[in-house]
């Protein structure tokens, strides 16, 4: 939902702000790596229960993913290694964090309390495949109710105010599964309204084999002419007449005996 209604207002805006770090020597990646460290770091800091310093550190992490785009556009080097790195960044980000929470549940509330971040993990991911595969094969699969940008904001609203961390995730949980629903939904349209493909001749079968022999030997015949066939049938009629020749000769001295 973000991507398609401000990605680009957002893209605009911090435009300047990449020009001005790609003088300073800072590369797309350097902030790209810089975001994985501050996740890390921010999932140590929820994992101990600091949550209030876990929200400060989200949201360091989530300057470097906001601006390594715009640095790789001013500085043009925009290509897809930088896109892998950060796509599979995003979604290292995504575990580091959720299971800080999943840790601090389990030392503040034990029981099941940590497998509800572990699910939200789950559908996030099955989302961003879903996008991944739909965009390998030619469709068009981005947008959706629960985004990564909204997972980000609704997390932080869950860490300022830790009394509603836990509604905060179911929330998160079902928002996701619903996205996961609409993309898959999507998809299934884009892909529904091709033509099926024309059935073909098996390739395996016996009067191709037999062609390709033919051809791969150079014994492949070509259509005769009718010039061709009277020649054919003047040199047969050449080798009989030889033939019978000795037959013939053979008679003939036979008769003139005593």
């Amino acid at each position: 939902m973000f991507d398609g209604r401000w990605r680009t207002m957002v893209d605009q805006g911090v435009k300047p702000v990449g020009s001005a770090l790609r003088r300073t020597g800072i590369s797309a990646d350097h902030l790209t790596g810089t975001g994985l460290v501050m996740a890390g770091a921010t999932a140590v800091a929820i994992g101990s229960g600091r949550l209030f310093l876990g929200l400060v550190l989200l949201g360091l992490a989530a300057i470097p993913d906001l601006l390594d785009g715009a640095v790789a556009k001013a500085s043009g080097t925009s290509s897809q290694r930088g896109a892998f790195f950060d796509s599979v960044a995003d979604r290292v980000t995504d575990a580091l964090v959720l299971g800080g929470i999943a840790w601090h549940f389990a030392l503040s509330r034990g029981g099941l309390a940590p497998m509800l971040p572990f699910a939200v993990l789950g559908a996030s991911t099955l989302i961003s495949y879903e996008r991944a595969k739909a965009e390998s094969l030619g469709y068009e699969a981005k947008g959706g109710l629960m985004e990564r940008a909204e997972r980000i904001i609704l997390l932080a609203v869950g860490l300022a105010f830790p009394v509603v961390l836990v509604p905060v995730l179911w929330l998160m949980l079902a928002a996701t599964l619903l996205t996961a629903g609409q993309r898959f939904v999507k998809v299934w349209k884009q892909a529904s309204i091709e033509l099926p493909a024309k059935p073909e001749r098996p390739v395996g079968h016996v009067s191709e084999r037999w062609r390709a022999w033919r051809e791969a030997n150079g014994t492949e015949r070509t259509p005769r002419s009718v010039t061709d066939w009277r020649g054919y049938g003047a040199r047969r009629s050449s080798r009989d007449a030889r033939r019978r020749a000795p037959q013939a000769w053979r008679r003939r001295a036979g008769s003139r005996r005593p």
